[in-house]
């Protein structure tokens, strides 16, 4: 088993060999290899990083993406798994900020820093997420961890499952969180890759909302998920989203007509208020409680934009996370 293994489903996109080369632009060596998944149904262009070594290209034949990743995960070598978007890039020594990473944790998600990008390649926002150890509540809550600046532990990865593809395109989120419920995060704030937002997404978010909530629920019904996350809450302001998780599920279900999970979760978000003890006097946690969760990563990136970059990005994590 080598130490990693980059991941890129494609749908044939022009930008592939820009992602490509910059990974195979720093030196795989032996330990790294890149694993092009070709879902578009059709050959893919050629490129100068076709036939080089370190590089396998597989097909799904527009089976989406969720399905694209996890057969690339299956057929992959490496201790961790990356997955990079066919029009994102790694930065120059991404690499070795991922080596360094590896070293001594037993975490089951590493992260780094991301760059936003628009189209022409102009900077939208920096983000450095500062999230490590039990970040559960964080997952759960709506907070966005890239899928370009992270290594996942393919153990992990394959322990809940990978990817599932009926939830497209929320399939990123709901990775973490399963992952999350049990096992812990490690982060630097370097910047390693870049991702492209705007009008060439082919993601969905309107959507990615919806099948996100849903998917949530499953998660807590799993009968770790109240511990979990008491454990990761270690202020009054997360102690209220645990609260707040709770009861706008019940709301959830009641919609959906599932009466008695929505008296379990209303139930529970109740019983949670009462164990909160000192935190129900603090505003932070009747905030947490009473407002949608707005990501303190993409707040802190806006402000520290210089001001000639203070023209607004889209907030994946709000648009794909927020559902409470």
């Amino acid at each position: 088993m080598i130490l990693g293994s980059t991941i890129i489903p494609t749908i044939g996109r022009a930008a592939l060999s820009r992602a490509v080369s910059s990974v195979l632009g720093q030196g795989c060596a032996d330990d790294w290899e890149v694993i092009v998944v070709n879902d578009s149904g059709r050959p893919l262009p050629r490129g100068d990083w076709q036939g080089q070594d370190h590089v396998r290209v597989l097909e799904t034949d527009r089976r989406e993406r969720s399905v694209a990743r996890n057969t690339g995960a299956a057929l992959a070598h490496g201790r961790y798994l990356h997955f990079l978007d066919d029009d994102d890039w790694l930065l120059p020594d991404a690499l070795n900020r991922f080596r360094n990473l590896c070293r001594n944790t037993t975490a089951g998600w590493l992260h780094t820093g991301s760059r936003l990008v628009d189209g022409a390649g102009n900077t939208l926002v920096e983000l450095h997420h500062d999230l490590s150890g039990n970040c559960f509540i964080h997952a759960m809550a709506g907070e966005w961890i890239p899928l370009s600046t992270s290594l996942i532990s393919s153990a992990a990865f394959f322990a809940c499952g990978g990817f599932n593809p009926l939830v497209p395109p929320a399939e990123d989120v709901d990775l973490c969180r399963r992952i999350l419920l049990h096992h812990d995060v490690r982060g630097i704030r370097d910047v390693t890759a870049c991702i492209e937002r705007g009008p060439g997404s082919t993601t969905d978010y309107r959507r990615s909302l919806v099948l996100s909530r849903a998917a949530r629920e499953v998660i807590l019904g799993d009968p770790d998920a109240l511990a979990r996350m008491r454990a990761s809450a270690h202020s009054s302001y997360w102690r209220g989203r645990i609260v707040r998780c709770y009861l706008t599920s019940g709301v959830w279900n009641l919609q959906h007509r599932k009466l008695l999970v929505a008296l379990s979760r209303c139930r529970t978000g109740l019983c949670e208020t009462a164990l909160a003890g000192r935190h129900v006097l603090a505003c932070d946690f009747w905030h947490a409680l009473l407002h949608t969760y707005q990501s303190e990563t993409f707040a802190r990136g806006f402000r520290e934009l210089p001001p000639s970059q203070t023209h607004p990005a889209p907030s994946p994590g709000s648009a794909a996370c927020n559902p409470s």
